[in-house]
């Protein structure tokens, strides 16, 4: 009999564990009691899974029914015989990649491992990590022999924040084993609830690989159209209607310039490079492409300063409003916002930034970022105007309503173009 635990209910771990509960025993652990809390009174803040979706699966005890039990306490996982873990694998302050969450998570599952259980990870690392670094935690903790005690499978997360078209069972899974047999047993787990289907890898480093370089690929694609950006501005071209020539042909790839943030695209490259440096590899191209994108903040900032000088606006003690502050449009997510960036630069300008977003919660951007924001309009009037993140609610802003006679309004995403001073 199936009964599965999922360790980390954020962004990536809510979503697979309420679609595992619509036809196995699961039980939901992280180790934020308010976030488990929350979640036993069907309430999902991050809005990956709809609260009406979520009350369907969820149970008050955690018995052998089929349906989510979600907890806070270790000792209500140790009768489950699949361990999916879904903890964040970020980076540090220097960029290299910060496996703490994932040692953790993996020495507290050893601490309830048995013989003939599986532990999956989906969470993003470079190839090699779960049987290098993963594996001995596992065996160290538990006493137990990995692939003769238990066993392992890698599936990597797909899950796009703020997506309700892309939502888990609709994206393809890529699963993998530690041996030919428990590759199988992991495939079939997944494929029994993605209805998408799913690609068997042929080993956990291949499909550790394949999702590292998902978002490798897509970091320097939009490092390729932001550097255009850069040049066809000072050509004062407009980057947007050359890419919307450019996509006239049937294999140009459409990306746009903007900031890359978040939890996988602004990081997972990093990943990448760092275990080709551990190799003896200097991967050029990979983080020349994330120079760039890290650069685009100040960019920004300083294009905005530059309009403003034109239109004669005092630079210091100048007034601005940032419209939205998550690291993408209709998300509540927060994590590694590339926005922060742009308003920091401003603030060193001298210039006063207010922050609205309906979207984001104001104590965690408080404690993330140490930054103010609200969540509702006045009708203060400002000297400049920045269209940060395309949130649906901005689409119906009355602009002029919100600035002075020569203010400048400014469209990072490119959305208002034919009335923004400037954009990307």
């Amino acid at each position: 009999m199936i009964k599965v635990a999922v360790v980390g209910l954020g962004y990536v771990g809510l979503p697979l564990a309420r679609l595992f509960a619509t036809k196995y025993d699961v039980v939901g652990f992280d180790i934020n009691q308010r976030r488990i809390d929350e979640l036993r009174r069907g309430n999902d803040v991050t809005l990956e899974v709809d609260n009406e979706a979520l009350q369907e699966v969820l149970k008050q005890s955690n018995d052998h029914t089929k349906g989510l039990y979600c907890t806070f306490d270790v000792e209500e996982i140790k009768y489950c015989n699949y361990y999916v873990i879904t903890v964040p694998t970020p980076v540090d302050k220097h960029k290299r990649p910060d496996l703490t969450p994932l040692y953790k998570a993996s020495e507290m599952v050893g601490k309830v491992l048995k013989k003939g259980d599986i532990v999956i990870y989906e969470s993003t690392v470079y190839p090699g990590a779960t049987e290098e670094h993963c594996i001995p935690v596992l065996e160290s903790t538990s006493s137990l022999r990995f692939n003769i005690d238990f066993f392992a499978g890698y599936s990597p997360e797909r899950i796009n924040p703020g997506d309700k078209e892309h939502t888990v069972e609709k994206i393809l899974k890529v699963t993998s084993g530690s041996t030919p047999d428990v590759a199988i047993k992991v495939d079939e787990l997944y494929k029994s609830v993605i209805t998408a289907g799913t690609h068997l890898a042929p080993s956990i480093k291949v499909a550790e690989a394949a999702k590292v370089i998902e978002n490798s690929q897509r970091d320097i694609n939009i490092a390729f159209v932001n550097e255009l950006s850069k040049i066809f501005n000072l050509m004062s071209i407009n980057t947007h209607e050359v890419l919307k020539a450019a996509g006239t042909k049937w294999n140009f790839l459409p990306f746009k310039p903007g900031l890359v943030g978040g939890h996988c695209i602004g990081v997972d490259p990093y990943y990448l490079a760092q275990k080709a440096q551990e190799l003896g590899y200097h991967p050029e191209i990979i983080l020349a492409g994330r120079r760039l994108n890290d650069s685009m903040g100040e960019y920004v900032a300083s294009q905005i300063v530059k309009l403003m000088i034109k239109k004669g606006i005092s630079i210091a003690g100048a007034e601005l409003l940032m419209l939205g502050i998550t690291f993408k449009e209709n998300c509540p997510d927060v994590r590694n916002t590339k926005i922060v960036d742009v308003i920091s630069a401003l603030q060193e300008y001298g210039i006063i930034v207010s922050i609205y977003d309906p979207w984001a919660k104001p104590e965690e951007v408080m404690h993330e970022y140490n930054l103010q924001i609200f969540n509702e309009l006045t009708t203060k009037r400002y000297d400049a105007v920045v269209l940060g993140v395309s949130h649906n609610q901005f689409s119906g802003i009355h602009y002029g309503g919100l600035m002075k006679s020569n203010s400048v309004l400014f469209d990072v995403k490119g959305n208002l173009s034919t009335i923004a001073d400037g954009g990307l």
